[in-house]
């Protein structure tokens, strides 16, 4: 069943182009809105300049800020601390994946992630947040 994402917008933090590219669009033929950073200050940047974000998938390993503390700076904000974040990296250690669920991520993907993968991680947040009303970050998903 094909749901209607129209409205729906994701900030993909990520320096990799490549897996960038693929994210935007996978996301996009779902019918996303797409915001693409290549770097931490740029996303933070787009994150609290844009209305209405519906998600943030971020890299931990970013070239000019660690992730941690783009999540970190993410969550403390007022603004932005409801917006779910799917953390997008090829750590994935159960400490690192514990550690980004105990600083408020909503999911957690390990790279190399197929386009169902990718999808399905992101549309779990999405639902769990339209159905209960809750902050996302009660709602942990893992895929790969």
């Amino acid at each position: 069943m094909i749901e209607d994402h129209k409205g729906k917008s994701i900030l993909i933090i990520e320096d990799d182009e490549d897996i960038r590219r693929f994210a935007f669009r996978v996301l996009d033929l779902e019918g996303y809105t797409v915001l693409q950073a290549e770097n931490g200050e740029k996303g933070l940047q787009l994150a609290k300049g844009t209305r209405g974000l519906s998600m943030v998938l971020l890299d931990l390993r970013l070239p000019d800020r660690d992730g941690w503390l783009i999540l970190e700076e993410l969550k403390k904000d007022p603004a932005l601390s409801g917006v779910p974040v799917v953390v997008f990296s090829v750590l994935a250690t159960p400490w690192q994946q514990n550690k980004a669920f105990g600083m408020g991520a909503s999911g957690y993907l390990a790279k190399p992630v197929n386009a169902s993968g990718l999808l399905r991680s992101i549309e779990s947040v999405i639902h769990w947040n339209r159905v209960t009303g809750l902050d996302s970050s009660e709602v942990t998903t893992t895929a790969s």
